[in-house]
């Protein structure tokens, strides 16, 4: 009896350590499964912050990329305003001493009313051109020399009673020339 005690006994104990080793392989197989799940999830959530991560930084590297255009856009047009304005205030600097010399601003109504005008023209001039040009135009017939205190430098030249006014004082004929030049002088820039 102590034997077949013994072998219940042992028995037991087998059954119970298969028993147990069978629980824990299934315990260990679902820890497993469960580790695999994890791992494949932190993976999956790692490749998609990776993805965001990756498209916001192409994304800041357009709008850095966009930026830098514009403000290299906004210099060169800075730059060409600005050599515009010195090469305008030149000019009109250069226009105005040659419209306040009386030899050459005399020269210009001459031919100006020669271009424009047969005959029936008035010139309206600075005081100190008013001589000047009334030589000049002595022989082109019925030319009448004014003096305009306003006129600064230049000369204006007025057609059919004054309604037609052709104006050659200084800072319509510098804007007239600073037009003609902004053109080239921004493909100059852009170059």
């Amino acid at each position: 009896m102590a034997e077949d005690i013994q072998k219940l006994l042992e028995k037991i104990q087998k059954d119970g350590i298969e028993k147990a080793g069978a629980e824990a392989e299934k315990i260990i197989s679902a820890a497993r499964a469960k580790a695999a799940e994890t791992v494949a999830a932190a993976e999956e959530a790692a490749a998609k912050r990776k993805a965001e991560a990756e498209a916001e930084a192409a994304a800041f590297a357009a709008r850095a990329e966009e930026s830098v255009r514009q403000a290299a856009r906004d210099v060169v047009l800075g730059v060409e305003k600005s050599v515009a304005a010195i090469l305008e205030n030149a000019l009109a600097k250069n226009v105005d001493a040659a419209l306040a010399d009386p030899a050459k601003g005399a020269a210009l109504a001459a031919q100006a009313v020669s271009e424009i005008a047969a005959d029936g023209a008035e010139i309206a001039a600075a005081p100190e051109l008013v001589e000047a040009i009334r030589a000049q135009v002595a022989a082109k017939g019925n030319v009448k020399v004014v003096t305009d205190e306003a006129a600064g430098t230049g000369f204006s030249v007025r057609l059919d009673g004054g309604r037609v006014e052709y104006d050659f004082k200084g800072p319509a004929v510098a804007q007239a020339l600073a037009q003609r030049l902004r053109p080239r002088l921004a493909a100059l820039v852009k170059a």
